[in-house]
């Protein structure tokens, strides 16, 4: 399995793109303040869980992805800010929600994952 095949990867990617379809479309104020943070935060997530995966050591595989992890906490909260300060509607936000809820669980698997089956 690649890890553009992986559930997780493939969530982090989808989220990361709806997040740019949506900054996109804000003014240069949003989009320099919140904007580019939230788009750097959410493609942080699949970058960390790609080079994780390409990783030969057990603990250089799960430090990234740790930091996926994170990078999808950062993620809720500039989406967070986001919403309670109308950049984006009620509709988007609960898309977004949805495809973030499930992230944590699936990079936690990939942790507990490299943990049992990867020897070193």
């Amino acid at each position: 399995m690649q890890v553009n095949e992986h559930s997780a990867y493939i969530k982090a990617r989808d989220l990361s793109r709806t997040i740019w379809n949506i900054c996109s479309l804000w003014d240069k104020t949003s989009l320099n303040t919140i904007g580019n943070q939230l788009i750097r935060a959410a493609d942080s997530i699949s970058a960390n869980l790609a080079e994780g995966w390409s990783r030969y050591s057990k603990k250089d595989r799960i430090n990234f992805y740790i930091i996926a992890r994170g990078s999808a906490s950062e993620t809720a909260d500039w989406i967070e800010k986001a919403y309670e300060r109308n950049l984006i509607n009620g509709f988007k936000y609960q898309q977004l929600q949805a495809l973030l809820n499930e992230l944590p669980k699936e990079i936690n698997g990939l942790i507990k994952g490299t943990r049992q089956y990867l020897k070193h």
